[in-house]
């Protein structure tokens, strides 16, 4: 049975995404999905204005946070599949179709496209992307760019405590439920960065050291094990850089690693 972009809805939580949304939401729409819902989170710039632009349906987060404007979005689909896409992703010709395809062919229940990031020409920009195309983390599931059925996603629904690391969360359960997720090797996005700066990076490694202290709170002993995953990204990345003959990227190592520990404390005790 074939199974078609028409199928598809995106959901796309944007806040203050003026830069990265005209892209990212021409390559949905040249895609052929059904509907691209834009779930706005009270932006202050032309985030909304662009999306009533590109034919998008604006509905508003009120300030929740991103689980809740994807839960929203979802549920304000009605097609059989949604397409959930962060607004720094952007599809090439086919992909959507492509990954829809995987899904079904292969089985899987949720299904993540690969990600080419590409970092501006700062430092820091060029840092997160060479991090993001070597490190471990780009095999691992996560809500970038993930086609996934609309009734098994409400069915699951999301931790809003977790303003981030949320797709960790999701994974753990869905894992635990016998589902199966992946990341595709077939279909690849553009996974772009927002800005170049250290403020940047730093948000960044707050936010991810943040959601580790959540999952560890909520998981007890079994999410322990995750306060490791920045002492070894660090480490391992490092040892990579040296080996490469790259030692500019040991700053950036240094600095994740401290700052998501930051962010795991504040996830420990919020």
């Amino acid at each position: 049975m074939g199974h078609s972009t028409a199928d598809v809805t995106a959901v796309v939580p944007a806040r203050n995404a003026e830069l990265m949304l005209p892209r990212c939401l021409e390559a949905l729409r040249e895609s052929g999905v059904a509907e691209i819902i834009v779930v706005d989170g009270c932006s202050t710039d032309r985030t909304v204005a662009l999306a009533e632009a590109a034919g998008a349906r604006i509905l508003s987060d009120e300030g929740r946070g991103l689980p809740w404007a994807r839960t929203l979005g979802v549920r304000n689909s009605s097609t059989r599949w949604v397409l959930l896409v962060d607004t720094d992703v952007v599809f090439g010709p086919g992909g959507v179709a492509d990954l829809l395809t995987e899904l079904v062919e292969e089985g899987h229940d949720a299904l993540q496209a690969g990600l080419e990031s590409v970092g501006g020409p700062g430092y820091w920009g060029q840092a997160l992307a060479h991090h993001h195309r070597t490190g471990r983390s780009r095999n691992w599931f996560g809500l970038v760019a993930t086609v996934v059925d609309r009734e098994l996603m409400l069915n699951m629904g999301f931790d809003d405590s977790f303003k981030s690391g949320e797709d960790i969360e999701l994974r753990w359960r869905m894992r635990q439920s016998g589902m199966r997720t992946a990341v595709s090797r077939r279909v690849v996005v553009e996974h772009r960065f927002a800005a170049d700066d250290f403020d940047f990076a730093l948000d960044q490694f707050l936010m991810d050291g943040t959601g580790l202290g959540r999952m560890i709170r909520k998981h007890g002993w079994r999410g322990a094990r995750l306060a490791l995953l920045p002492a070894a990204a660090a480490v391992r990345g490092s040892a990579l850089s040296l080996a490469k003959g790259q030692p500019r990227w040991l700053r950036y190592y240094a600095a994740f690693c401290w700052c998501n520990y930051v962010g795991l404390a504040r996830g420990l005790s919020s």
